[in-house]
């Protein structure tokens, strides 16, 4: 993992075309803004780790479940 500091209205760049900005700090939180691609998916964890969960059922539920769906 890398680890950088940065204060606020400092970014740091991804790639070429992701870029996490410091927008607000308030006491032990920290606000970011993020510039990316529409086709670049950005979550919190806990939101991703619930899409993935969901994905998961989906694709694990019983064929005749699904296939009356098509």
């Amino acid at each position: 993992m890398l680890v950088l500091s940065r204060q606020r209205d400092e970014s740091i760049i991804i790639g070429d075309n992701i870029v996490i900005t410091v927008v607000d700090i308030r006491g032990d939180k920290v606000r970011l803004g993020i510039e990316a691609p529409k086709e670049v998916s950005v979550h919190r964890q806990e939101v991703y780790e619930a899409i993935q969960r969901e994905n998961t059922l989906k694709t694990d539920a019983p064929k005749e479940l699904t296939a009356d769906k098509k």
